[in-house]
């Protein structure tokens, strides 16, 4: 991954982004809340935990480049993972996506100054067995890029689901 690349995956991450905001910031405040199923999210928990979630990973970036050799990784019972979605008629709408809107400038921020040496830097994952050593580039792609791009298909299956 090069810097073009690296402000390309800044580019997608910020599309997908603009993406979940025009299909949903002009829904009613049912809409947003709607839970397809008990098993899905809705919409506004969708936003809380990429609200929790890029920030997560880019604090996790700067923290490996940091401690060379230091483990990455969080499992799917995280606790502040757990809480952006635990509670979703506790969240408010308007904070969230004041929130949500300002990811962008963070994933400018916080990928913008990487080198090509920075996204070669390997490290382990927590669960070495599933993941091994990965460069801060996989980090990059698969825990932001694509991350966010799955959630914008998300919200697209839940309103394809709504009457």
């Amino acid at each position: 991954m090069t810097v073009v690349t690296v402000n390309q995956s800044i580019q997608a991450i910020n599309n997908s982004i603009d993406a979940i905001l025009n299909v949903s910031e002009s829904l009613s405040e049912e809409t947003i809340r709607w839970n397809p199923t008990n098993e899905e999210w809705s919409i506004l928990q969708i936003i809380s935990h990429l609200n929790e979630a890029v920030p997560y990973w880019l604090n996790e970036i700067d923290r490996v480049l940091a401690e060379p050799g230091a483990q990455w990784g969080r499992g799917l019972q995280d606790a502040a993972r757990l809480a952006a979605v635990a509670n979703p008629n506790e969240l408010n709408i308007s904070e969230q996506f004041a929130e949500f809107k300002e990811l962008k400038q963070k994933v400018a921020d916080g990928l913008g100054s990487l080198s090509e040496e920075n996204l070669k830097a390997e490290n382990p994952h927590r669960n070495f067995e599933k993941f091994g050593n990965k460069p801060i580039s996989f980090m990059i792609e698969h825990f932001l890029e694509e991350h966010v791009e799955k959630h914008y298909s998300q919200v697209q299956r839940n309103l394809s689901k709504l009457d």
